[in-house]
């Protein structure tokens, strides 16, 4: 396999859209594929090197694997490239014997001569642990997931026993380990596609033109328009039964619902809770609700007074009508949020108590603090998402609410990678925001929302850095005993409730519309499940 420079030249004009000759998205796709449709931007086609968003949530179970997968129906860890594992000297040291045939993608930019093998492995996770690998500083120095958790400080080695063994040794148990493994931040790239990048000096584009094991593979890329899949072919779990998928990333609100009731759209992502009437009575359509595993909450700037007074959070969260967001966001998908886990984790805190509303209460504490006339930014970003189908409109429940009692709240909408920078550059007051994991340990929400390293990773809003809490994470990671864990993720949660960092507002349920004729989504309560199973029923006399 030789990498074409000319090629790569290609390839950087596919991942930045710029102009030359392509077909139109929807020229022939309900012959040979289908049209997801979902509001999103893509800055990365690597999750590692994503804190979250349409690369994570949607394209990377179709580009990627990873070494394990969590089952959607049993909330299981399952093998994916890691056919088997064990777990040795107490949670310290982790081995995985890797699947045997398993076939990289062949792309215009790459030609594999050699299936997957331990040193694909190795080089993806030295890449993201080891801050002195050539390819830690490609792109940037950072991978805000693993970052959130120090795992370049947790992780002492990543090592090849064979072909067909990899292990890691940690410098202290971690009984997370493996659910880390199994989110989509962990997808498998190829060491023989890096080399040839770096032979071409072009390393840049391992992040840009992906390649991986995954059942699809990247055809054509229009930034704000669409991303067209094209399945690949010696998929190990066989071949996809779609030959291709379009991603639709050209329309809002209800646009998206429009084009999916003249069928320009197959499936919509995230529909908007209001449209559930719609949806549920159009026979052309099919509804899926499954439990999320997910939580929008509001973050308090606690470096910034008077947010950093725990006093000050208390009283402006008992200003918030939490029933009335339920009812108007959310539509009876969703129930208010008592703590920053969902229900569905197995350490949720069932005596966890939702903040009570009471303006007047409220008033009352900011006129004994002295606060009598606060002015507060709220930052909003301006795409739905699993957790918050309408933020906008959220913001300006809660600016009313902030009202009743004395408090201005002036709402600035973001987005995008423009949302995370002024974020991190800690000028606001308030952001609402969430998060969702495709993993079932509390530790993915715990660390990286709210754990001192997750401020340097950008994933912590509220720039909250509690020693404390850090450490009764760490405990809660050193036991292999479910029971021992719950003790510590139970007193996480009540300094949580406490100190209140962030306000936690609601945990929703995932929805995803179709086409009467679409056959074989699955809808996982971690993000979107592979595609590869997707058909279409062909209608009475059609061809097959």
């Amino acid at each position: 396999m030789r990498l074409v420079l000319s090629s790569l030249v290609a390839a950087v004009g596919l991942f930045y859209g710029l102009a030359h000759a392509a077909p139109k998205p929807l020229a022939d796709i309900r012959d040979s594929g289908f049209v997801y449709c979902v509001n999103g931007q893509v800055s990365t086609f690597n999750p590692q090197k994503a804190g979250s968003g349409l690369i994570v949530d949607t394209l990377a179970d179709q580009l990627y694997d990873r070494l394990l997968d969590v089952d959607p129906y049993t909330y299981r860890l399952v093998p994916e490239l890691a056919e088997r594992w064990e777990v040795l000297d107490n949670g310290a040291t982790y081995r995985f014997h890797l699947r045997e045939g398993v076939a990289f993608q062949t792309t215009d930019w790459f030609k594999p001569t050699r299936t997957l093998n331990a040193d694909d492995v190795v080089f993806t996770f030295q890449r993201i642990f080891n801050r002195n690998h050539p390819w830690h500083n490609v792109n940037g120095s950072a991978f805000p997931y693993f970052d959130s958790l120090q795992f370049a400080d947790t992780v002492e080695s990543v090592r090849k026993l064979d072909n067909r063994t990899v292990e890691f040794r940690l410098t202290r148990p971690d009984a997370s380990f493996l659910w880390h493994l199994a989110t989509h931040y962990a997808s498998v790239m190829s060491a023989e596609y890096a080399a040839d990048l770096t032979k071409a000096d072009h390393q840049e584009l391992l992040d840009r033109q992906p390649v991986g094991t995954g059942p699809y593979q990247l055809n054509e890329y229009r930034a704000g328009q669409y991303i067209r899949l094209q399945r690949h072919p010696h998929f190990w779990r066989g071949e996809p039964l779609m030959p291709q998928v379009v991603v639709d990333l050209g329309s809002g609100g209800t646009g998206r619902l429009s084009r999916l009731l003249t069928g320009e759209c197959d499936v919509l992502a995230w529909p908007a809770a209001s449209q559930l009437s719609i949806l549920r009575d159009d026979p052309r359509l099919r509804l899926t609700l499954r439990p999320g595993m997910n939580i929008a909450y509001l973050a308090f700037n606690t470096n910034k007074a008077p947010l950093n007074n725990p006093a000050v959070r208390h009283a402006l969260a008992l200003a918030i009508n939490n029933e009335r967001l339920m009812q108007s966001i959310y539509y009876g998908t969703a129930e208010t949020a008592a703590s920053i886990l969902p229900r569905a984790s197995w350490a949720y805190d069932s005596d966890a108590k939702i903040t009570e509303y009471n303006p007047e209460k409220a008033r009352q504490q900011l006129k004994a603090l002295g606060l009598e006339n606060l002015s507060l930014q709220l930052w909003v970003p301006t795409s739905s998402q699993a957790w918050n189908p309408s933020p906008l409109k959220m913001a300006e429940l809660i600016q009313a609410d902030m009202e009743h009692i004395g408090v201005k709240v002036n709402i600035v909408p973001v987005e995008g990678r423009f949302q995370e920078a002024r974020l991190m550059d800690m000028s606001h007051d308030l952001t609402l925001a969430g998060w969702a994991t495709d993993s079932n340990d509390p530790d993915s929400f715990f660390r990286p929302l709210l754990s001192c390293a997750a401020i340097n990773s950008q994933t912590n809003y509220a720039h909250w850095c509690n020693r404390e809490f850090d450490t009764v994470l760490l405990k809660a990671l050193s036991s292999q005993q479910l029971a021992s864990r719950i003790d510590a993720y139970n007193e996480a949660q009540n300094i949580l409730a406490t100190q209140l960092p962030v306000l936690p507002l609601a945990s929703s349920l995932r929805l995803q519309a179709y086409r009467y004729d679409m056959k074989g989504l699955v809808l996982s309560p971690f993000g979107n499940a592979s595609f590869a199973g997707v058909s279409r029923e062909k209608e009475e006399g059609q061809k097959p």
